[in-house]
Formats: structure tokens, sequence, C-alpha cells
């Protein structure tokens, strides 16, 4: 980022820098209503949203829309910091400015979740930050599962819901001026060209049976009827249709 950067009409460059001891001197004033006190909590903690969307503007995101979403979390933050706690107030801010710009993703995400996810990925997000606030560590699954009093399993799956979709070619790895993308590390194990070959080369096969000995074949494995069910649908003895079944697949397999 350059020296001077403009962002909402605010010259970053210009923006005070609060000690830790300052800090918690005004928050402490901003609780018992000093308005004065939180705008110049909330001004000298700017830079702290700043570096803070700066992960976030390779997503094409506005700038501005980023910084604004940010400062909502800057101020949920100073609202929420518990001064008891021997802890600096970045240690506490950062999280809930991240969380903040990540519902606001989420909500304007390309991607739609069904309602009853996003309600879930929001139920999880808000326990995830009252359990942060609390012991001031990032909590587990498990633990926010217990206090959600739902799986582990939908915890995790709200969670990835609201991750980000990335392009298959986005760069994730350059080497020697040489750029792998995600599209690269990514295989085919079914669509290859021998898989290709023995579709066609089967096909072939079966197009060589009687008339009988296909309809055997798809009743058995395609429909997943008995050799009794078959015998009695096609109006044959169940060894019949086992040994027609047995002449069948002998024959594909030679074919093959």
């Amino acid at each position: 980022m350059q020296s001077k950067v403009e962002i909402c009409g605010v010259n970053t460059s210009r923006l005070p820098v609060l000690k830790n001891d300052e800090m918690m001197e005004l928050i402490a004033r901003a609780r018992e209503g000093d308005s004065e006190a939180r705008e110049t909590l909330i001004c000298g903690n700017l830079r702290l949203v700043l570096s803070v969307i700066q992960k976030f503007l390779n997503r094409d995101e506005n700038a501005d829309d980023l910084f604004q979403v940010g400062c909502i979390g800057l101020m949920k933050a100073i609202d929420h910091f518990d001064l008891s706690l021997n802890v600096r107030f970045s240690t506490y801010g950062v999280p809930m400015i991240i969380g903040e710009i990540r519902r606001y993703l989420r909500d304007n995400s390309p991607i739609r979740v069904s309602r009853s996810m996003r309600d879930t990925a929001c139920r999880v997000l808000q326990m995830k930050e009252e359990l942060m606030s609390r012991s001031q560590k990032e909590p587990t699954v498990e633990e926010i599962a217990k206090a959600l009093d739902i799986p582990c399993s939908e915890v995790v799956m709200s969670l990835d819901a609201l991750a980000e979709p990335v392009s298959l070619y986005e760069p994730v790895y350059t080497d020697s001026g040489d750029t792998v993308c995600g599209i690269d590390q990514i295989g085919d194990t079914r669509n290859t060209d021998e898989s290709w070959l023995e579709q066609i080369a089967v096909g072939e096969a079966i197009a060589g049976l009687s008339a009988r000995e296909k309809r055997i074949l798809n009743l058995r494995f395609y429909e997943g009827k008995t050799q009794m069910q078959v015998a009695e649908e096609i109006g044959i003895s169940q060894a019949q249709v086992s040994r027609l079944e047995k002449n069948a697949i002998d024959q594909i397999k030679k074919s093959l």
C-alpha cells in the first residue's frame, strides 16, 4: 500500500496511532458515555481496519465497502471489549472485524445456500464470537456445537457454506516463471480417453448379443432383479436364465 491511501474520504497516512495504555483509558471513558473518547478510539484504530481489509482485496470487492463494514466490526469490538482481561485490544478487535467482513461477503456471495443453512451459519458465527469474547481464544468446532446443541457436522457444513468460491484459473503456485493454477491440479479419473474407449468397446460387445440376452442383462444389472424374477417375467426357467446370462457375459469378455 502507498503511504497515502484515500478510503471513504479518509487520508489514512494522517490517522493517529494509539498506545495500549491510551486505548484502555479511552475504552473506559467510552463505557461511561464519553462520545468524544469513543470517536477517538475509532479514529485511532482505522489503521487496524485497513490492515484487515487488505486480506480481502483480492476478491474484487470494493475497498470502500469493505472499509465501512470493517469499521462496523471495529465499533462492535469497542463496545464489547472486556477491560478485566489482560489482553491487547487488537487481539480481540481483529477477529471481530474479520467476522463482520465475512458476514458481509457471505450475504453478498454469488453462491446461494439454503435459508436454513444460512440461519445456522449466522448462529454459529454469533456463538463463535460470544465464546471468543469470553475466553479470548478461537473456540473449537466441538465447543460451538455443544453451546448450540447441534451436531459438529452441522457446524462444519455451515462454515463451509460461507467459504468464498475460488476460480479454477487462480494461480496457486509459481516456480521459475511457471504458474500452476487450480485446474492443473484437478484430475478426472472417469472421463479419460481409456474410459471412453472402454464404453465404446462394451457397447459394441453388447450389440452382438441376441435380443433375449440383452433383455436378461438389462433386467439383472440395470433393474436389479433376481434370476427368479427374470425367469417369471420372460417365461423361462431360472436355470435357462442363469445359462443365458453366463453365456452373454462370456461373449462380452471375449469381445473385449
